[in-house]
């Protein structure tokens, strides 16, 4: 009987101290080394730390390069615009002029091949011609230098001009008008580069 009771003793012994696990108490409560803590989202079968690397996607801008901005495409600069130098047969520009003495309208288009129009009041034809390399050349020099984007669109503070014009200019998407004492120089410069707005 003694030595029964003897190996019952040894084999609870041995029970108890493999309950204890390696920490001591309660090891198999702790989770393993490793695993993700709450709040953490990690894939079946990965380290935690995985994405955090260089090669981590980042979302849309990932496969963007440096400085190029979204839904541009590479060598695209920023603000170019086509419409300061249209095609042949598309409008460079388009001026009417009102007022006056006689207190007639004019209109003159101008194409991008020098080719011009000039329209009466009521949109009749008047007449046609087309302006000479240079004149062309000096009519988009001078629409550039007026920088049509950074005028104001009705030009005001000038002196009052009795019997003076009014003047609505319309180039590259933009359209910019004022009396005849209140167009800036740069205005004054395109308005002077145009074909004549009256026959004769």
């Amino acid at each position: 009987m003694r030595a029964l009771r003897a190996v019952a003793a040894v084999l609870l012994g041995a029970v108890v101290l493999a309950g204890c696990g390696p920490s001591g108490s309660g090891g198999d409560d702790a989770p393993p080394k490793g695993s993700a803590g709450p709040g953490t989202r990690t894939s079946a079968g990965t380290d935690p730390t995985a994405g955090s690397g260089p090669t981590a996607s980042t979302g849309p801008a990932a496969s963007e390069q440096p400085g190029q901005s979204p839904g541009r495409s590479p060598g695209q600069s920023p603000g170019a615009s086509t419409s300061a130098v249209p095609a042949p047969g598309e409008t460079l520009v388009r001026v009417t002029r009102s007022g006056g003495f006689a207190g007639e309208t004019h209109t003159l288009v101008v194409k991008g091949d020098g080719s011009w129009s000039r329209l009466g009041a009521k949109a009749e034809p008047e007449g046609t011609g087309k302006l000479s390399q240079q004149e062309l050349a000096a009519l988009r020099t001078a629409l550039r230098e007026a920088d049509f984007a950074r005028l104001p669109r009705i030009a005001t503070g000038g002196p009052k001009i009795y019997d003076g014009f009014f003047y609505t200019f319309v180039h590259g998407g933009y359209e910019v008008a004022g009396e005849q004492g209140s167009l800036s120089p740069a205005l004054v410069k395109v308005a002077e580069a145009l074909p004549p707005f009256t026959q004769g």
